[in-house]
């Protein structure tokens, strides 16, 4: 009996069997250490980019002791969850090897657009399914345009950018509107898991579904493929132009999901809350590891990219540095970011 049972997994000979035991347990005990090899080779940038987050929280906390408190750390972690939810949503893209600067003018937007619908009588849902629908309506146009018409992205999404932005005053007379739903601000700091608030929810939620997505799922390995070379994914059977279409698409609704987040918390629609936060989601994923040229890329990267560029300018308000300079303390940071990245590759 014994004897069939090693043939049934493949080994005869009771001595082979008694040989390869200590391997086994051997190669069972080393498995923790190769899993932890496997995490520091994988995520050695964001890993990098978690320990300057702690310098630099340490480093203000010492001039102002106040930016350690439980109070201030909840503040810049509310404040860095829309962004973190828009570079989700621009990672996609610039992993295909394009890019989407439309996303600030579509938070606007989809924010203007939200508030507009609730002043009519719509009630929250249909507001946002309104708000959303802003977001996948542009994401289709700039995904047609640059996959089945061949335009640049650079200079499609910068006509949807300046489209969507100018729509945002359009729609409202440049009027601000408040959110009239007195429930509606849960949804950002609501707690449907006891202890973490709705905006960390939507936050690990998203963060979960895209790094697993891209690590897991085909379609996931489809985009680092249409990043590395377009070319030689076609030539494989990759659906090149559907993919990137479905890129788009995500950015645009990303954004719109963050703006929606965004209103839900300050309880306010403005036609220039993105304004500025295109640059900083580009900077969060190019922080965050990805390479502008496509190919290279993830989530974990892009909201530590999106909580270190919140935590600069929380330190820099709370030292006393005049807001002026915050553009030009996040152009600085990007273009470090993109220079290590081209060092590491060299010496790669």
């Amino acid at each position: 009996g014994r004897m069939r049972s090693n043939r049934k997994h493949g080994i005869s000979n009771p001595e082979t069997l008694m040989k390869t035991l200590p391997q086994a347990i051997v190669s069972e005990r080393e498995s923790p250490s190769k899993a932890k090899r496997w995490m520091l080779s994988s995520y050695r940038t964001e890993i990098a980019i978690a320990i300057a987050i702690v310098i630099i929280e340490l480093a203000v906390g010492t001039v102002v002791p106040a930016a350690l408190s439980v109070g201030n750390l909840a503040n810049v972690t509310q404040a860095a969850a829309p962004l973190a939810i828009m570079s989700f949503g621009v990672l996609l893209v610039i992993i295909t090897g394009g890019i989407d600067l439309s996303v600030g003018s579509v938070f606007s937007l989809t924010g203007m657009v939200t508030g507009l619908a609730m002043a009519h009588g719509y009630g929250a849902v249909l507001s946002s399914l309104a708000g959303l629908g802003v977001g996948v309506a542009v994401g289709l146009v700039n995904g047609a345009l640059v996959t089945f018409v061949g335009l640049a992205p650079f200079v499609v999404t910068l006509s949807t950018y300046a489209i969507a932005g100018s729509l945002s005053f359009i729609v409202t007379d440049g009027h601000s509107l408040p959110i009239t739903d007195p429930n509606y601000w849960l949804l950002n700091s609501g707690t449907l898991i006891p202890g973490m608030p709705n905006y960390a929810l939507w936050c690990v939620l998203l963060l979960a579904l895209i790094e697993l997505g891209l690590n897991k799922l085909v379609a996931g390995r489809w985009l680092y493929a249409i990043g590395s070379s377009s070319s030689s994914a076609r030539a494989i059977g990759i659906p090149v132009k559907r993919v990137r279409l479905c890129a788009y698409l995500l950015s645009g609704l990303l954004a719109s999901c963050a703006g929606i987040v965004s209103i839900s918390y300050i309880s306010n629609a403005e036609a220039t809350a993105g304004s500025s936060l295109m640059l900083q989601a580009i900077a969060a994923v190019v922080i965050g590891g990805a390479s502008l040229f496509g190919g290279t890329g993830s989530a974990i990267g892009a909201l530590l990219g999106s909580l270190m560029i919140t935590i600069i300018q929380n330190g820099a308000n709370l030292i006393g540095v005049n807001s002026f300079w915050q553009g030009t303390v996040t152009g600085i940071v990007i273009l470090v970011a993109v220079l290590v990245d081209r060092v590491t590759k060299a010496r790669r």
